[in-house]
């Protein structure tokens, strides 16, 4: 379906001058090119000046059929008629010709990239450059970003690559290079266009849109067909010659023709169309010829049909167009050549609708256009489509800018940003009378026809022409003078008006939907065409250096501010889009709630779905401005009226700061009268006793609920606690008072939040910061937050998150146990605590309590951080090998320090230099240490290793040191039962001390008889 209306695209129009009937006609860089009825005499005109003055004329060397211009390189390419032959040619440097500069040159392709013949100084001369072919040239199609040639013949076609050589600061010469055929199976295209490396062929019912690219060899290799070297192209004819050769079905005599079915492929889908597209590299690059490949992008095949007014035989395709769209960097301008375009569009047509194809990323079709009349010709182009009619110009809007959005912008179609969708039904903007319309070109903002009245068809025209008269056009002209329009033919420069124009149009014009049908979808329709309209104009990089281009952003933020308003008052469909486009509108919360509330009746304001999820959204996403008292008070009104519920969740938005608390209290209040009692709204009504003073009152709340329905309050509504996200972390006033009050329902509340992902770990420990940042503890580690690490620690089942308290506690306690500075702070859990609750903290080891006992020596508080530490160290996740930077500021001078070290070196399997150290320093936790820890695999260290250290310490002794001694013996019991009498006899010293070992030795003796 199309909407039609009324607007008004259409500026002025001039009559083009011309002496003789126009037979072609042709527009690109500003100027209009009119080839003569007789074919013979190009005319080129000013289009952007008014009267379109002539630039310059000039003949050709045969009868033009076709004619085409480049925008790169500026030159045009025909194709001509001469006794009965067809040729290709360009003419470049025409432009001379303006300044009665009668020189030509004519030429050869090739003649400079073989080396100039040129002699004496540049000429300043228009150049015909000869381009021969194998094939008589079918159609002509030149690349808008490269200046590259593409020719149709019966059997190929060719790509000719632009060449550019400068002879002097004014003076450059262009030449071409043939590169590349592309050889067809029985395929002979009427129409082709040629555009960023894509190739669109057109026949009278068949559209095929392969794109050329650097491929990898291995897909080369596997698609050898892609490419084939001349001398193997002539025996492909026989194998076409037998795939014709399929014998005809009995049911199809020779009398009927069958019609092909309706297909369509997409993608790789397209590969299996049946039509061979293979590859012949000619040009100079054979770098380039091993890389080159095909890939299939479109197919699409029409069978005839009936319409109104077009029979089965005038059923065709025509204005086949490949169109680049640009998005991205525009500091380049319009300077697009080199660039790859962010979006190719592919647009053809029939008789009675036109389609419109997206080629990139995905391929998909856009839009569908139903014609009311049989068209004739149609241009596509970046804000509009142009069709004409025998008698009428019409005027569709197109999909191109919300496909490039959503290529260059990431974030449309989230709660940052939106766009009209491009499955959006397409508009007629507008149908103007023109009578005999027989061609149509477009070039920047003007629009050029080509009309010629049938003389036969008189009274027709004359009807025409009065319905012309009684209906209001958008075209002021004067009256044509009769010598102008005598000659039966006319060729006509429209201008069509600026963006801006057409935009406020529009607007206007939706307004009368508006006013009686608020909730219209043609309201927003409109609403949305002049959207896209607006973006696509920004998104054309020669409007980059435009004065205008502030009023364009300006007018873009006053469309999306009124497709907001339209969306909020949205019930269900869609109601979500008011969020995205309000944000991009640029208006603060407070002026939205402003229109929004305009909008309704003085008496009852009936507030739509998506101004509350914009509302919503806005207080919860915590991105707009702090609210006024009377703003906020207006916004606690309306979520009263309209969804009381999220009343608790308003309330605690950083954002509704400066609302009244009486007035707060009061819808808490009557939220509460109508419904079950809530925690949360107990919890808000505590806070809001807070900012009034009122500790009684604030006592009585808290004392409602258990501690633990409490914390299940604050897991439905954080911002009771704090405020912002990520490193803008605020506490609120309810979390300092519980701070000062209730500590523990602080923490227990954080590590909940932290647990339902309500809060990340950075978030609470800046939360703790903040909160403690006035205290004489150390700032980045309050003993707060180290509780809150402690219990977090208990309650957490995330590895990861396991793995950094393990460390940043270690951090701690060994920072504390160093600096034994603290100032009589008390932890909310102590280290038996911990060890009852949490697996991570183990049972102190036997030998670990000889080292440093209860009673130590060391202050209470620092001997809760070691016992913690040490119960660490003697559970079973601490991973040791984390914290070994952060024992190099622990001494050993002490016992503190030393079974730390101790611990950590026996985690790491590192029992003989600990042996070593308890024997050096504290010789009375030997035994407790080996027999806690040299057990299982570790046992051989009793005899290589321990007992050799105690016989050479005793022995220095002499005898004298009781406890080495109790040592000695204790060993030698655990190695009289574990090794066998010669092993153990192996192991006593030669130093005449046998006795000593003799009693040992027997037991292991008499344990070996008896075993």
């Amino acid at each position: 379906m199309v909407h039609v209306y009324n607007c008004h695209p259409f500026a002025s129009q001039h009559i083009v001058p011309t002496e003789q009937e126009p037979g072609l006609v042709c527009s690109g860089g500003g100027a209009l090119f009119v080839v003569s009825a007789g074919g013979c005499k190009i005319e080129a005109y000013q289009m952007k000046e008014d009267q379109c003055p002539l630039i310059c004329r000039f003949s050709t060397m045969g009868t033009v059929r076709s004619i085409r211009h480049s925008l790169t390189g500026d030159y045009l390419v025909t194709i001509e008629e001469k006794n009965n032959a067809t040729y290709l040619r360009a003419y470049t440097n025409w432009r001379y010709q303006a300044v009665e500069k009668t020189r030509v040159g004519v030429r050869l392709l090739g003649h400079f990239l073989r080396g100039s013949s040129f002699r004496g100084a540049p000429k300043e001369q228009m150049e015909i450059i000869e381009i021969p072919l194998f094939e008589p040239p079918l159609c002509v199609a030149c690349c808008p970003l490269t200046g590259d040639l593409l020719v149709g013949c019966s059997k190929s076609l060719v790509v000719f690559n632009l060449k550019k050589q400068t002879l002097s600061e004014q003076l450059d010469v262009l030449d071409f290079e043939r590169v590349l055929i592309l050889h067809l199976t029985d395929y002979s295209p009427s129409q082709v266009a040629f555009c960023g490396g894509y190739v669109a062929l057109q026949t009278e019912l068949e559209i095929l849109v392969v794109k050329l690219q650097q491929m990898e060899t291995r897909s080369l290799v596997a698609d050898e067909s892609s490419q084939l070297p001349a001398d193997i192209l002539a025996a492909a004819d026989l194998v076409e010659d037998d795939m014709k050769k399929e014998p005809l079905s009995p049911h199809e005599p020779g009398d009927f023709f069958m019609f092909p079915k309706h297909l369509e492929l997409l993608g790789d889908e397209a590969k299996d169309c049946g039509i061979s597209v293979s590859l012949e590299w000619t040009g100079m690059d054979t770098e380039a010829r091993n890389h080159m490949g095909v890939t299939y992008v479109l197919f699409r095949r029409f069978a005839p049909d009936f319409f109104q007014g077009c029979s089965v035989e005038e059923t065709c395709l025509h204005s086949l167009q490949l169109h680049p769209m640009f998005t991205g960097n525009r500091d380049e301008g319009g300077d697009q050549r080199g660039r790859e375009p962010s979006c190719m569009f592919c647009f053809f047509s029939l008789p009675n609708a036109g389609y419109m194809y997206s080629l990139k990323n995905t391929v998909e079709l856009i839009s569908t256009y139903q014609y009311p009349e049989k068209a004739h010709q149609a241009v596509f182009c970046d804000q509009f489509l142009y069709v004409i009619t025998r008698n009428a110009l019409q005027c569709f809007s197109v999909r191109c800018s919300a496909v490039a959005a959503r290529v260059e912008d990431p974030y449309i179609d989230t709660t940052m940003k939106a766009c009209p969708p491009f499955t959006m039904e397409v508009c007629g903007l507008r149908i103007q009378l023109f009578i005999g319309l027989k061609s149509l070109c477009h070039d920047g903002n003007h629009v050029v026809l080509l009309t010629a009245a049938d003389v036969e068809s008189k009274e027709e025209s004359d009807r025409v022409a009065r319905r012309a008269v009684s209906r209001k056009t958008s075209i002021s002209s004067k009256p044509k003078d009769p010598n102008e329009s005598g000659h039966g033919w006319n060729l006509y420069v429209i201008n069509t008006v600026s963006t801006l124009q057409l935009y406020r149009e529009m607007v206007e014009y939706s307004k009368r939907y508006e006013h009686s049908t608020p909730l219209s979808q043609n309201c927003i329709h409109l609403l949305s065409e002049a959207h896209l309209l607006l973006r696509a104009a920004l998104l054309n990089p020669s409007s980059q250096d435009s004065e205008d281009r502030a009023q364009l952003q300006e007018a873009f933020q006053e469309s999306c501010a009124q497709l907001g308003d339209c969306f909020s008052r949205l019930s269900k469909r869609d109601c979500h889009l008011a969020l995205p486009y309000y944000k991009m509108s640029g208006l603060s919360v407070t002026e939205v709630i402003q229109r929004n509330m305009a909008m309704g009746s003085s008496s009852e304001v009936d507030y739509g779905s998506g101004f509350l999820f914009f509302l919503k959204h806005s207080l919860y996403e915590e991105t707009m401005e702090e609210l006024s008292e009377e703003t906020a008070n207006t916004v606690l009104d309306i979520f009263s009226k309209a969804e009381p519920g999220q009343l608790p969740h308003v309330v605690s938005s950083s954002f509704m700061m400066k609302a009244s608390p009486a007035c707060v209290l009061a819808h808490l209040e009557q939220l509460e009268a109508y419904g079950a009692p809530s925690v949360t709204v107990t919890l808000c009504k505590a806070a809001q006793a807070l900012h009034l003073g009122d500790t009684q009152l604030y006592q009585q709340q808290m004392d409602r609920h258990a501690e633990m329905l409490q914390v299940y309050g604050f897991i439905e509504e954080p911002k009771l606690l704090l405020h912002g996200r990520g490193k803008a972390v605020v506490p609120t006033h309810l979390a300092r008072h519980l701070h000062d009050t209730q500590d523990g329902l602080l923490v227990a509340a954080v590590v909940a939040l932290h647990e339902n992902s309500k809060v990340k770990l950075e978030e609470a420990d800046l939360f703790f910061q903040e909160l403690c940042k006035d205290t004489v503890e150390n700032p980045s580690s309050p003993q707060l937050l180290v509780d809150f690490w402690e219990a977090l620690l208990v309650a957490s089942s995330q590895e990861v998150i396991i793995h950094e308290l393990l460390f940043r506690l270690t951090s701690v306690y060994i920072d504390r146990i160093t600096r034994r500075d603290r100032s009589g702070i008390h932890a909310l859990k102590t280290a038996d605590d911990l060890i009852n609750s949490c697996s991570h903290y183990g049972l102190l080891f036997p030998w670990v309590s000889i080292l440093t006992p209860v009673h130590f020596n060391i202050t209470h508080d620092h001997q809760e951080d070691l016992q913690k530490l040490q119960s660490l160290l003697c559970g079973p996740t601490l991973d040791v090998s984390s914290i070994l930077p952060l024992l190099e500021q622990l001494p050993d001078s002490d016992n503190a320090g030393l079974s730390i070290h101790v611990l950590c070196a026996t985690k790491l399997r590192r029992h003989e230099s600990s042996i070593e150290r308890l024997l050096d320093r504290c010789p009375q936790a030997i035994m407790p240490y080996a027999n806690h820890e040299l057990q299982n695999e570790k046992l051989a260290l009793w005899w290589q290793k321990l007992f050799p250290e105690l016989c050479m310490r005793t022995r220095l002794s002499s005898g004298e040191n009781s406890v080495l001694l109790a040592a000695l013996k204790e060993t030698l019991v655990v190695l009289a039962m574990e090794l066998n009498p010669l092993e153990f006899l192996d192991l006593l010293p030669d130093d005449g001390t046998a006795h000593f070992f003799l009693p040992h030795l027997l037991e292991c003796t008499q344990r070996k008889i008896l075993t």
